[in-house]
C-alpha cells in the first residue's frame, strides 16, 4: 500500500514537471504601424441625411429616381424626399422641416426667398403644362391653341373637369387660366372636381370619370400607358409645339437659409444645389425619357 502511494506521488510530480515545461501559448502579433507617409484606415464616416421637399410631378414621372442615387452616391448621404404640391413643399420649407427644395411656381419661389427662407432661387429645368381628355371630347378642345379658350369651353358645356385642387404649381396655373377668363369654378358646379390630390393621382380619376384635367406633360407621358382614355387636347405633342406660351412650366431649386433656420444641413442643401445644375447633370436631366418617349420629359435650363 504504501509503495503504491509513493508510486503515485512520484507520477504527480512528473505530471507537474511536464506541464511546467510547455511553454505558453503565444501573444498574437501586435499590429504594424502604417509606414511613413501611409494615412491610417479610418472607419467610414456615417451617411448624412438630406430632406428634399418636392412637387409630385418630379416623383411620379421616375426623374427623381433616375438622378438621386448618383447624388447619393458621391455625398455619401441618403435623401428623404417629401413629395406634395408646390405650395406644401414651399410650407415646409418655411418651417425649416426641409432643407432644400425643388418647385414649379416662380411666384412662390421669389416669395420664399423674399422672405428669408432661401437666399437664392436657381433654375433648373422646365417643361409645360397641357389639357388631357377623353376622346370622345364633350367640349370640343382638341386643337384650340390656349387654355384660356379650353378651360372656357369645358365651362360653357359643363363638361367633368378634374382639378389637383392642393395648391401646387399646377393648380396654381390652372387657377390663373380659370380667371383669365372670367370663371371662378366652385364645388357647387356639379362638373368640377377639386379632390386635393397629387398629380398621378389627378390623372388616375379623370381616367375613371373620363374628366378633363391639366397636368405637366412629363407626368403624362410617364403614366401613359396607365391612362388609354386621356388624350393630349391642348398643348400639341410636343413642348415646342404647344402654341400657348402661357403654359411653359419652369422648376427651381431652392436651400432653405440656415440663418433663419438653424436646424438645417445647409453644406449638403448647398452641395445637392450646385449638383442639380452642374452641366453633368443638366445632360442627364436632358436625356430623360427621350429614349422611351422620343422626347426628353424635362428640358435643363440652369444658368452656368
Amino acid at each position: 500500500m504504501f509503495k503504491r502511494n509513493i508510486t503515485f506521488l512520484i507520477l504527480l510530480a512528473l505530471v507537474g514537471l511536464l506541464a511546467a515545461c510547455v511553454p505558453p501559448p503565444a501573444a498574437p502579433p501586435a499590429a504594424e504601424p502604417p509606414a511613413a507617409g501611409e494615412p491610417a484606415t479610418a472607419e467610414p464616416a456615417a451617411r448624412e441625411r438630406l430632406i428634399l421637399a418636392t412637387t409630385t410631378s418630379t416623383a411620379d414621372s421616375g426623374l427623381l429616381d433616375y438622378i438621386l442615387p448618383d447624388f447619393e452616391s458621391k455625398y455619401n448621404a441618403d435623401v428623404d424626399v417629401i413629395a406634395v404640391g408646390t405650395g406644401q413643399a414651399l410650407e415646409i420649407g418655411s418651417k425649416g422641416d426641409a432643407d432644400v427644395v425643388l418647385v414649379h411656381s416662380r411666384k412662390g419661389e421669389d416669395q420664399f426667398v423674399a422672405d428669408g427662407h432661401a437666399k437664392e432661387r436657381f433654375d433648373v429645368m422646365y417643361n409645360d403644362f397641357i389639357i388631357v381628355g377623353p376622346p370622345a371630347d364633350p367640349a370640343g378642345i382638341k386643337g384650340m391653341e390656349t387654355g384660356k379658350e379650353a378651360l372656357t369651353a369645358i365651362a360653357e358645356s359643363e363638361s367633368p373637369f378634374v382639378s389637383r385642387g392642393d395648391k401646387s404649381g399646377t393648380h396654381t396655373k390652372e387657377l390663373s387660366i380659370w380667371a383669365s377668363a372670367g370663371i371662378t369654378p366652385t364645388a357647387e358646379m356639379a362638373w368640377y372636381h377639386s379632390i386635393g390630390q397629387g398629380m398621378g393621382d389627378t390623372l388616375l380619376f379623370a381616367q375613371e370619370q373620363q374628366a378633363y384635367t391639366m397636368t405637366d406633360r412629363g407626368t403624362y407621358l410617364s403614366m401613359a400607358d396607365k391612362l388609354p382614355d386621356l388624350e393630349i387636347m391642348v398643348g400639341g405633342e410636343s413642348v415646342a409645339e404647344n402654341k400657348d406660351k402661357t403654359l411653359l412650366n419652369l422648376y427651381g431649386v431652392l436651400a432653405v437659409n440656415p440663418d433663419m433656420h438653424p436646424n438645417v444641413k445647409a453644406d449638403l442643401a448647398n452641395k445637392f444645389v450646385q449638383w442639380l445644375i452642374s452641366p453633368e447633370m443638366q445632360e442627364k436631366i436632358g436625356g430623360y425619357g427621350v429614349e422611351k418617349f422620343g422626347q426628353p420629359l424635362f428640358y435643363p435650363n440652369a444658368q452656368q
